[in-house]
């Protein structure tokens, strides 16, 4: 009965490794997140924010039109961040989702004033709003509950309905979902978050214009979906300062720090 029973797992054991191998060989083996904390996913987040500081550069007197194009990584990166910590605690604890959502919402408050002073002309609330409803979309994809589905629906009426009034739009609410649904499927689907960030980020306005800068943007925003997971799954040994909760401050305090810069400058 024992030597049975050890063959038959043994058996088990080999056809699953044959099967993996298979997968590897032929491209259809996916290879989630880590499920832990690690340096790519706080190194993800570094970048992103890198990216958005450059973003705003535009905004404080000089040439630098160029920064938009490292900027559209910014927003499908931070996306990618909230998909991916919803992946890793998907069977956790809810309470350390419902802190999550706690800090964006206390952070779009205190951002917006912050926000406003540096952009003065903006047309749209800032982006932690944006980021808030995303993640209550994707948690209520990932959790199937009757409450989380209602406050997911919830969020999708408030994005179509203040679309115009939200950054990134309707299309930037679901791409936390986008990112969320190509973690157990093979790197190739990284086009579907691609094609949702490119719906977010204007794509008419940028392809009407027509000029390198715009054209570059595009590009970059159907590329950021992939190039995040190439970070998360391929970058390893890796140990950047760990983005804890005091990295939310950094939101508002940069809108600061780039509207005393543009003082100076002018």
């Amino acid at each position: 009965m024992l030597v049975r029973t050890l063959t038959k797992n043994i058996r088990r054991a080999h056809a699953l490794l044959m099967q993996s191998l298979w997968g590897i060989m032929h491209g259809t083996e996916t290879f989630p997140v880590r499920r832990v904390r690690d340096g790519a996913l706080d190194l993800l987040k570094w970048l992103a924010l890198l990216c958005m500081v450059l973003d705003h550069l535009r905004y404080v007197g000089l040439s630098l039109d160029g920064l938009y194009v490292p900027g559209r990584l910014a927003f499908p990166w931070f996306c990618l961040a909230i998909a991916a910590n919803l992946h890793r605690v998907k069977d956790g604890p809810a309470i350390f989702q419902w802190r999550y959502l706690g800090w964006l919402l206390l952070f779009s408050v205190i951002s917006e004033v912050p926000y406003r002073m540096f952009i003065e002309d903006a047309d749209t609330l800032n982006v932690l709003p944006t980021l808030a409803l995303g993640l209550l979309v994707a948690r209520g994809w990932q959790q199937k509950t009757l409450f989380d589905r209602g406050l997911a629906l919830i969020a999708l009426l408030l994005a179509a309905v203040f679309s115009s009034s939200m950054m990134f739009g309707f299309f930037g609410v679901l791409l936390p979902l986008a990112m969320l649904l190509v973690f157990s499927r093979p790197w190739y689907f990284s086009v579907l978050p691609g094609l949702v960030c490119v719906a977010a980020n204007q794509w008419q306005v940028l392809l009407n214009s027509g000029n390198l800068v715009a054209m570059l943007g595009l590009a970059t925003c159907l590329i950021a979906p992939l190039a995040g997971l190439v970070l998360l799954r391929q970058v390893t040994h890796v140990s950047p300062p760990a983005m804890r909760r005091w990295a939310y401050a950094l939101y508002p305090a940069h809108f600061l720090l780039l509207l005393l810069l543009r003082k100076v400058i002018t």
